[in-house]
């Protein structure tokens, strides 16, 4: 939506260790065994090593429809994603909306397609050939709220939050939109019904669930059940930072603190150059990238085992309202968006990140679509990043994954880590500082015997130093 809101900090499902090389020989089996914290969720299994990739229907292509963009899905396949999620395709109400187009997050209806973006049988087509792409789709659904002019709001007026007057409500500064009213079991059923529809009629695969910890929790935990009865690999991703959420409803939430996390060491290195509404760059507390290791083990202990995290350097919200991954993380955003697929959780891609692009988009206007053609060194960067997620079981999502080893420096800004699991093996080295870091282990030395620089290929060798915003991948030869 147009803000996010932290609850809590999340995890990863993967147990955590600083440089004491320590590790857990327990199998999944024999923890369940033992633990009742787990996850009820049954994740599919071909989301354990995805990408997942945000589509921006309205901005992707220069006509903004369903078919220019199903024409980049070869593109895209290319590229190395797995999952497609699509920005809201539902009609977008007219009442009070905001700017010419008005938000996506402001449905006129639920079980209907936008013209904006063509035909419902366009969608089902560009769906159906995503699938023969080995793709996944799952819709962006707003289920906290819909838009003013809402067919619901008229056949369905008991099925909205009122006022002490009365009246439908609002939300935040959201003037465009009325909340529902989740003690109505009604209410309830039509929203499941409306998911269902998408599920069963059109045939995607799940939904990434707008401010879902706005909707209460036992909600979640009834759909799911009934979504999965119609779709068993469904696939459920929350807008959100909240433990509980990912107990029983959802497969995987938002990382946003690891997000603000990358931010604050940016910042203390003089990457964050992002201005707000009152001119001022944002200020954070002195953070070094030592400080990933005390959120990794919060997250461990928060969140239900087996759970994902989505990790992430941009997104629709933060590439329209908090700056470009270059305007907060600057020179040292490729070494964040290697932390982003190597750390425990999945990766995800923006509309536009795979080229490099360096501004904002219209958030309520058609704006200029990204230049996909010719391929540059970002579509590179990012398709090798794609094969390391995908070919390395190391770095699977939730407990399938290898458990993350730190390994302690003299330097604070520098952060490096092992994951291995099955034969996979992965070693990262990165400087997130302000300048030149020498690599002085206090402790344990990755091993980097029969290794190679996953990016040139060469032998592994541990270098002396690392350069600012340096980054080195280890995998096996």
């Amino acid at each position: 939506m147009l803000k996010r809101f932290i609850s809590a900090f999340g995890m990863i499902g993967a147990l955590i260790c600083t440089a004491c090389g320590h590790k857990t020989n327990a199998t999944k089996e024999e923890t369940d065994q033992r633990d009742s914290s787990f996850t009820t969720v049954k994740h599919p299994e071909w989301s354990r090593n995805a990408v997942i990739y945000e589509v921006n229907l309205r901005q992707y292509s220069d006509r903004g429809t369903v078919d220019a963009f199903a024409s980049e899905l070869p593109r895209l396949k290319d590229l190395g994603v797995d999952i497609l999620w699509m920005m809201p395709i539902h009609p977008i109400s007219k009442q009070d909306r905001k700017g010419t187009l008005g938000s996506y997050y402001s449905v006129a209806d639920y079980t209907a397609f936008n013209p904006e973006f063509g035909t419902i049988e366009q969608f089902k087509s560009m769906v159906d050939k995503a699938h023969e792409q080995g793709m996944k789709v799952i819709l962006d659904w707003v289920p906290n709220h819909s838009g003013r002019d809402n067919k619901w709001v008229t056949e369905h007026p008991d099925w909205y939050e009122k006022d002490s007057l009365g009246n439908m409500m609002g939300i935040y500064d959201w003037t465009d939109v009325y909340v529902f009213d989740y003690s109505n079991p009604e209410m309830r059923k039509g929203m499941i019904d409306a998911m269902k529809f998408w599920l069963t009629e059109v045939g995607v695969d799940g939904f990434r669930c707008d401010v879902a910890m706005e909707v209460p929790t036992d909600f979640w935990d009834e759909a799911r059940p009934q979504l999965q009865a119609v779709k068993p690999e469904l696939f459920m991703l929350a807008e959100a930072s909240v433990p509980e959420l990912q107990k029983n409803g959802f497969d995987m939430g938002y990382n946003w603190p690891m997000k603000d996390l990358f931010s604050a060491i940016a910042a203390t290195s003089g990457q964050y150059t992002f201005k707000g509404q009152d001119g001022k760059v944002k200020t954070f507390p002195e953070t070094h990238a030592v400080a990933i290791d005390s959120l990794l083990a919060e997250q461990a202990a928060t969140y239900p085992k087996d759970t994902y995290l989505m990790n992430m350097v941009t997104n629709h919200d933060l590439n329209s309202w908090e700056g470009t991954e270059f305007d907060r993380l600057g020179n040292l955003t490729p070494a964040f968006a290697v932390l982003s697929y190597t750390l425990p959780g999945m990766p995800m891609l923006y509309t536009g990140q795979e080229t490099g692009m360096n501004r904002a988009f219209e958030f309520f206007e058609k704006d200029k679509a990204p230049q996909w053609e010719p391929r540059n060194e970002y579509f590179t960067f990012y398709q090798k990043l794609n094969s390391l997620k995908r070919t390395q079981h190391a770095l699977a999502a939730g407990l399938e994954g290898g458990e993350l080893i730190s390994y302690s420096t003299e330097s604070p800004d520098l952060y490096i880590f092992s994951r291995e699991k099955d034969g996979s093996k992965v070693v990262v080295l990165t400087n997130l500082g302000s300048g030149q870091a020498d690599v002085k282990f206090k402790g344990e030395t990755p091993d980097v015997a029969g290794m190679k620089d996953y990016f040139s290929g060469e032998k592994a060798v541990i270098p002396s130093a690392l350069e600012q915003g340096q980054y080195l991948v280890f995998v096996n030869e």
